[in-house]
């Protein structure tokens, strides 16, 4: 396994629509595990392959439950509201608030090429939701309200940062596959 080096914020990768994987190959088993050792020597939640570099439908997370890898992740349903605060490892330093479904179910392909399907809330619903936007060239940042930056100095000074409460945008319609709404 490697690390591999981020992609970051004004990179035109991060804003391109990644390309589904046509088979689950042993390139693509090798660049999951490279993947998820990135996103622990990072010490993030998530990473999607656009964000190496790689444009194809790849994602890792771990919400405490341990590493998921998806191949070609769909949101296939999405109920309730949940405002919270995210950041990105294509954006240090930046965080907001973001406006997400409180509860998702996500399928794809697990990294043997089975279907697989995962029913997701709190933190797990909020990071397969930043991932695959990830892969369609959508940043956090195109939907946070309340955004600041957190320097270095701030956290190695200990400074204490008041953070912009974030706004109520209204609840959201529970949606199925094929009712984008």
């Amino acid at each position: 396994m490697a690390v591999l080096p981020l992609r970051f914020e004004g990179d035109p990768v991060l804003r391109a629509k990644a390309r589904p994987v046509a088979k689950v190959t042993k390139r693509i088993q090798k660049l999951l595990k490279d993947m998820e050792e990135t996103m622990y020597a990072a010490d993030g939640v998530g990473l999607a392959a656009p964000q190496v570099g790689v444009l194809e439908r790849l994602i890792v997370v771990d919400a405490g439950e341990g590493p998921i890898h998806i191949v070609n992740p769909v949101l296939e349903k999405g109920e309730g509201t949940d405002i919270d605060r995210e950041g990105c490892l294509s954006i240090p330093g930046v965080y907001g608030y973001v406006e997400r479904y409180a509860r998702v179910v996500v399928s794809g392909l697990d990294p043997k090429g089975k279907p697989i399907r995962i029913d997701g809330d709190g933190l797990l619903a909020r990071v397969l939701q930043h991932e695959i936007d990830h892969l369609d060239g959508i940043l956090f940042i195109d939907k946070a309200t309340g955004l600041y930056r957190v320097t270095e100095e701030d956290r190695e000074g200990g400074a204490h940062r008041e953070e912009p409460e974030p706004e109520s945008l209204g609840e959201k319609a529970s949606f199925e596959a094929g009712d984008p709404s």
